[in-house]
């Protein structure tokens, strides 16, 4: 369904998608959707509208069921300012401790121009990271996509945690169909619908989206493209930082991990072990949850998605997908420390690659890396990890076979950027997360140089124009070509540093070396 048109200030008649101009209240933009009206804030530039409910609280007798239709409101929503996270334990990475379930919530960012595009803008919808476990829609300032992009920009909260992924056999038994375990995923797609009904009414187009994700929402825009009962809902989609081919857990093995869930919150003995989860506090379901994923197995996601990508079933969208140079110089040393010796380097090594340890360690000697930390996230990063180059090359092999659908890969190579977390001082790299503040600006870190910018300005117009044409293009911009080939990807970096550019990264990364191993 399309969404409601503007009304055009000062007239009581409505306008075309094309035309349209928000009405004023108080001096402020307001804009009426399906479910009742919002009023945002006019930022010059562009608008923002913060906080828009898109489904109903998933609390009480609603929590671990499937997202339900939000309920339509009297009067004018004051939508200039995000609502609550969803529930989540902090991580040190600047997301707070909450325990608030009601956060089914959006944001909305428009340009102002006076001239909007025919049919609407194109829209990009942000589906944030954050291992599943933190994070949310609106950290991301999407001001920069959006004037510099001409678009119209969506970040989205989704359940998280135990409240967005815990599969659980009597769960599975309320709605054998879908089974458990995909709350987030439907999450995600109830806010893909209220796109679809509202966002002409803020100059968007439903007939072009595009769904974006970096880390765990990178995995999510994968699950969406694989997903039956995401079909039509946007038309391209970019994933960053995540292979979209790496297996998910079955249902199977999730409601295993479910099981142990409701051993620990006491819950196993009860007479109706569904309602008894439902009645457990949100800050001991929290803290009782081992970590999760995706759920492959109920009807929103009925297989992984490298079958779906093999057998033909994926959805048919143009996709761009990437990783980032240095990915596990984030997560390496979070796991063993920034001052491992050469002699755990090599005991590690043994333990993960067994009798192909000593080639391992032949092609990677300790000696050749500032450090034996260094050489271990070069091993993770150019393989043996859902990150890593290797695992993203496959991935560009086996997605590029959708009939009808054109693939684009990049890498992003910035060795200069500002870390996530500063674990490693100037050796910190091209870690994971670390291109997000070139299309977020501000995220983190202190800010772009003069040179960063110029990539920042790069990278939001090639991933603005896919949005718009389905194709990668900038101005004066390194043609970014189809992926046929490894020397087929697009590494983006800063000028004094080799620029932006084709590079064949299998080669750089080994990855012949790393299919040898395999058994």
């Amino acid at each position: 369904m399309l969404g409601l048109t503007l009304l055009a200030a000062g007239l009581g008649t409505a306008t075309s998608p094309a035309s349209a101009r928000p009405d004023r209240l108080g001096g402020e933009p307001v804009v009426r959707t399906q479910e009742g009206a919002v009023r945002g804030v006019d930022r010059g530039d562009h608008r923002t509208f913060e906080g828009i409910p898109y489904a109903a609280p998933p609390v009480g007798d609603l929590r671990f069921r499937p997202p339900r239709p939000v309920r339509a409101w009297r009067g004018t929503l004051d939508a200039s300012a995000p609502r609550s996270q969803c529930a989540q334990l902090s991580n040190g990475t600047g997301n707070a401790t909450t325990v608030e379930e009601d956060c089914l919530y959006l944001n909305v960012t428009t340009p102002t121009s006076r001239h909007p595009r025919p049919g609407g803008r194109p829209v990009m919808v942000w589906i944030h990271g954050g291992s599943f476990l933190t994070g949310t829609g609106g950290s991301y300032d999407a001001a920069k996509l959006a004037t510099q992009g001409d678009v119209v920009v969506v970040t989205i909260n989704y359940r998280l945690g135990p409240l967005g992924f815990l599969a659980q056999s009597d769960l599975t038994a309320e709605a054998p169909r879908l089974g458990s375990g995909s709350y987030a995923l439907l999450d995600q797609q109830a806010a893909l619908r209220w796109v679809q009904r509202n966002i002409r009414a803020f100059g968007g187009s439903p007939d072009r989206v595009t769904i974006v994700g970096e880390s765990a929402g990178a995995s999510s825009v994968c699950a969406n493209v694989v997903s039956p009962t995401a079909r039509d809902l946007f038309d391209r989609a970019i994933a960053q930082s995540y292979s979209c081919t790496t297996d998910v857990e079955t249902l199977p093995q999730a409601e295993t991990v479910g099981a142990g869930v409701v051993e620990e919150v006491g819950c196993a003995e009860a007479g109706d072990v569904a309602a008894c989860l439902r009645a457990v506090d949100t800050q001991t379901l929290l803290e009782a949850w081992p970590g999760g994923r995706m759920v492959a197995g109920g009807a929103a996601l009925p297989q992984q998605a490298r079958a779906a990508f093999v057998d033909g079933t994926a959805n048919r969208v143009d996709l761009i997908h990437g990783n980032t140079l240095d990915e596990n110089r984030l997560f390496v040393p979070l796991d063993y420390g920034t001052s491992l010796t050469a002699e755990q380097y090599v005991a590690i090594l043994t333990r993960t690659f067994a009798a192909a340890a000593p080639t391992v360690l032949d092609r990677y000697p300790v000696a050749a890396y500032p450090s034996p930390i260094i050489a271990l996230s070069t091993v993770f990063s150019d393989a043996n990890s859902p990150l890593s180059t290797c695992e993203h090359v496959d991935a560009y092999q086996v997605t590029d076979r959708v009939r009808g659908t054109r693939v684009y890969a990049y890498q992003f190579q910035d060795r200069t950027a500002d870390p996530l977390i500063e674990l490693l001082g100037d050796q910190n790299g091209a870690a994971h997360a670390t291109e997000l503040p070139f299309l977020f600006p501000g995220l983190f870190g202190d800010g772009l140089s003069a040179e960063q910018e110029s990539l920042s300005d790069a990278m939001v117009e090639y991933w603005t124009n896919f949005a718009t044409y389905g194709v990668p293009f900038g101005r004066g911009l390194p043609r970014w070509p189809e992926y046929r080939s490894p020397r087929d990807v697009l590494a983006l970096d800063i000028g004094s540093a080799g620029g932006i550019r084709r590079e064949d990264v299998a080669a750089a990364s080994n990855c012949a070396f790393w299919a040898s191993l395999a058994p």
